[in-house]
């Protein structure tokens, strides 16, 4: 099994990708690459998700998940594409156990302690706290994992380049998901050269970096 967690923490970025044409899967894969990202998550709000993940994995450099997985079918959909982890945007105890079964790993949406609890009684250490800025941002974070002293968190929705660096300094975060580098109006539009510069300028960000 690949180890995804490692992957996160190299860059601690987890771009979100919402296509609704496949044949941008390709491109958007070289200029993530290109600005220094080799991990994305590529979500099931689409029809086109199964093909775009299935793009994307061909990039030799790309670890691709696939993300609003809510069924064992999508998982299993998603795995055959060749998506190497899955990201769900809540708890479900099926889509965990099958992923298990499946030897992938699977990361899933948790907003509560009471959630964080069920992920844990799974065997899971890992989960994505979403959506993050609705629930109360970095100090929710903070607050939910001082009981949950091994669980580490993928805080997802509301982060940007300028709020990162506060979810990236709590120790229990492993990394950050975010649209804004793969916003929809530039993967639509095919800018590419714009994806990967705020690619570039979120990396440095989240390295503490100024561009």
């Amino acid at each position: 099994m690949v180890d995804v967690t490692e992957y996160f923490a190299r860059t601690r970025l987890v771009p979100v990708v919402v296509l609704n044409d496949a044949a941008g899967a390709g491109p958007l894969a070289d200029a993530l690459v290109a600005g220094g990202l080799r991990t994305a998550e590529v979500t099931f709000r689409t029809d086109a998700a199964v093909a775009a993940i299935e793009r994307m994995a061909e990039h030799p450099e790309m670890l691709v998940g696939a993300g609003t997985v809510v069924t064992p079918q999508q998982a299993d959909e998603a795995v055959a594409a060749g998506a190497r982890y899955i990201v769900s945007p809540g708890f479900s105890s099926r889509v965990v156990t099958h992923c298990l079964q499946l030897g992938i790993p699977v990361f899933p949406g948790v907003a509560t302690a009471t959630e964080i609890q069920m992920a844990l009684d799974a065997g899971l250490d890992t989960v994505k706290f979403f959506p993050a800025g609705q629930l109360g941002g970095p100090a929710s974070v903070k607050a939910l994992a001082a009981p949950f002293r091994n669980v580490k968190f993928v805080p997802t929705g509301g982060v940007t380049t300028d709020n990162l660096a506060d979810y990236l300094a709590i120790k229990a975060v492993l990394a950050v998901g975010g649209t804004w580098m793969v916003a929809p109006d530039l993967l639509e539009a095919g800018d590419w050269a714009e994806v990967t510069k705020r690619t570039a300028a979120a990396v440095a960000a989240a390295k503490g970096e100024q561009q």
